[in-house]
């Protein structure tokens, strides 16, 4: 193979791992509260992604530097190693998913908003609960709350939602763009 040829499969695979940064990138903002949710869902996996990074680049050094060369050998011992590295906690971490599948929740007469509360999986039970507003491609996702409780987070209203923890009242009015108001603090109403 020609040194030119070497160079043009380099440089693909170096493409290719910036297409999966920029992925995780892309997948990392969309996380965050008001993101995308397929956006989010698909590319928003950093242990996959960066790995697939660092493994797209060591390939492509291995394939222009050849393994004739004693950098070419030590680049594919240090690439070897990498893998020997990577490939078994990447397989764990996809092998324990949560256990659980989101519950999700509908406001009343706005099927187009629901709560879902996802258990993030671990030893301790710890859920994240968030609104998403709209449908398919533009459903956007708003953080609620993160604790080791799933209840407490529930629609008082089509647009109003309150999270009780103890003693305290939080509510969040959903604006008409789908997105949350502040939270503010309301007096637990009394029991009867």
């Amino acid at each position: 193979m020609t040194m030119v040829r070497r160079r043009q499969i380099a440089w693909g695979l170096r493409a290719v791992a910036l297409l999966a940064l920029l992925a995780c990138v892309a997948g990392w903002r969309e996380s965050r509260s008001g993101g995308l949710v397929v956006v989010a869902e698909w590319c928003d996996h950093p242990v996959l992604l960066i790995g697939s990074v660092l493994v797209l680049l060591v390939a492509s050094l291995v394939v222009e530097l050849g393994f004739g060369t004693g950098t070419g050998q030590l680049v594919c011992g240090l690439g070897l190693g990498l893998l020997v590295l990577y490939v078994p906690f990447a397989l764990l971490a996809s092998l324990f998913p949560p256990m659980d599948p989101p519950r999700r929740e509908a406001a009343p007469g706005r099927p187009d908003r629901v709560i879902v509360i996802t258990d993030l999986g671990g030893f301790d039970p710890f859920y994240r609960s968030e609104l998403v507003s709209g449908f398919g491609w533009s459903a956007r996702h708003w953080e609620l709350d993160s604790s080791r409780h799933d209840d407490g987070v529930n629609w008082s209203g089509p647009d109003r939602i309150t999270i009780t923890r103890g003693k305290t009242l939080t509510v969040f009015d959903v604006l008409p763009d789908g997105s949350l108001s502040e939270p503010r603090e309301e007096p637990l109403p009394p029991k009867h």
